[in-house]
């Protein structure tokens, strides 16, 4: 009995060998040029992103088997594109691929080392002319490596509910504190310290008739508000 199951293992083997086929088994496979290779690469929900900046670099997906093509493949080939956040890729078979782009937000300008960039929801700087600054209506950060520290401060505004719209311009200085001027040329000056509370108490404070006349709340002593 052995002995038979033996030669039928040495039939399969001998069957298999005598009737491989490489093209077949290589249906789904990266070089056969098949119906899954890819030909079409959709974008949406793009913005300030353009559509032929993402398809440029993913030029070397085209071609490329549907089944092999992995989503942190995609997002390494574009990592490096301008208010890109993130992306969510779908497979439409037998050969497209569908990119949704989720991208950051801009929230402000910086002049940095003679040069301007916008800042970015991720921190991220991106490198603007001079010319088109005028078209950003973005408020000012000034001081030495504020990039660094704003978003802190930012996302405290927001969760705080205070009317960022009405900020004008930005001012960090190096003992980690900073300065808001509004619009209207007011001027809050923040504490490094307790922040959260000044912020508030600036909130309630701006609420008040008796005080849209000044030019400077200064709230940067815990428990005093000085004014002038």
């Amino acid at each position: 009995m052995r002995k038979f199951y033996s030669i039928l293992l040495l039939l399969i083997i001998f069957t298999f060998l005598t009737t491989y086929n490489p093209s077949e088994v290589e249906f789904f496979s990266n070089k056969n040029n098949s119906i899954f290779n890819i030909k079409n690469i959709k974008i949406m929900n793009n913005n300030r992103i353009y559509k032929s900046d993402v398809k440029l670099k993913l030029s070397k997906i085209y071609g490329k088997n549907i089944f092999f093509v992995k989503t942190k493949d995609i997002k390494q080939s574009i990592k490096n594109i301008s208010f890109l956040e993130t992306i969510e890729v779908k497979k439409k078979y037998p050969n497209t691929l569908i990119i949704k782009i989720f991208e950051t937000k801009p929230i402000a300008i910086l002049l940095k080392n003679n040069e301007y960039f916008l800042l970015d929801s991720r921190s991220n700087l991106i490198a603007i002319s001079k010319d088109s600054v005028a078209d950003n209506n973005y408020p000012y950060i000034f001081g030495k490596n504020s990039e660094k520290y704003f978003l802190n401060l930012f996302n405290l505004l927001k969760e705080s509910n205070f009317p960022i719209s009405k900020v004008k311009n930005y001012y960090y200085f190096q003992i980690g504190r900073w300065d808001l001027q509004l619009e209207n040329s007011l001027l809050i000056k923040l504490p490094n310290d307790k922040t959260k509370l000044a912020v508030k108490k600036s909130i309630e404070l701006l609420s008040q008739d008796d005080f849209k006349n000044y030019e400077v709340i200064d709230l940067r002593i815990n428990g005093r508000i000085i004014v002038k």
